[in-house]
């Protein structure tokens, strides 16, 4: 790397100055969390029931006796051989914060419209421990659009993070959840796209590298990412099939 080398106090004094601009950053983050909180609630009126381990659960039944829930979406469809090596990357940093989260009256949850034994096939050769459950059957990933039908992806364009973009059968994203001592549900948030890059610790361990997230010359962003049993046997620029 062709790169500027300096004396240790030229170091610190470049280095003091971007600290600066990070506590800015971090200033106008905590701005923006506190004007998420502050977004108007939908309230839930659709009775989902999904498939999880322990049989059907409603949405209100997902809280697990905790007031916030939540959900994200991870792309894999009925019969899908594997789900998708992106969603995969992010879901390796589940299972660490679930236990910090339920500390913060939080439940964590993933589904999938994959058919249970689908999903759960797919857990077990990855490890993980989350809890994950099965909306094929109804309208939950249609609702908060992450999954399409064929007659929309035939329009050419989808809506997916609040605009029309060009589609895929199923995307990721996040949704937040509130119930109420009276057990009612509201829709609080969702985010997607580039809005879950903060979720993913590697990343954000990677920008404080000097090279970076190195991407800049793969054919998309993450191309390089593989399902964590994968890498090694693949050309890493060369993108995984979902």
């Amino acid at each position: 790397m062709d790169h500027p080398v300096v004396s240790r106090d030229a170091w610190r004094a470049a280095r003091k100055e971007l600290l600066g601009k990070e506590k800015e950053f971090t200033r106008q983050r905590d701005r923006l969390s506190a004007e998420r909180r502050e977004l108007p609630w939908v309230k839930v009126d659709k009775a989902y029931v999904f498939d999880g381990p322990a049989g059907k659960e409603t949405l209100a039944d997902l809280f697990g006796g905790k007031s916030q829930l939540i959900v994200y979406h991870f792309m894999l469809g009925p019969g899908w051989e594997q789900g998708c090596p992106s969603c995969s990357y992010l879901a390796d940093h589940f299972d660490g914060a679930i236990v910090h989260l339920a500390q913060r009256d939080v439940s964590f949850v993933v589904v999938s419209r994959a058919p249970l034994a689908e999903i759960e096939a797919f857990k077990r050769r990855m490890g993980w421990r989350f809890k994950w459950v099965s909306s094929h059957g109804n309208d939950f990933n249609h609702d908060f659009h992450v999954s399409f039908t064929q007659e929309e992806l035939a329009k050419g364009k989808v809506d997916y993070n609040y605009g029309l973009v060009e589609g895929h059968d199923e995307l990721p994203g996040v949704s937040v959840f509130y119930k109420d001592p009276a057990g009612v549900v509201f829709h609080t948030y969702s985010c997607y796209a580039r809005g879950l890059d903060i979720l993913v610790g590697a990343y954000n361990w990677l920008d404080l590298a000097p090279k970076g997230r190195d991407e800049d010359q793969l054919p998309w962003s993450m191309a390089w990412v593989r399902h964590h049993d994968r890498y090694g046997d693949q050309n890493p620029g060369q993108p995984s099939a979902a």
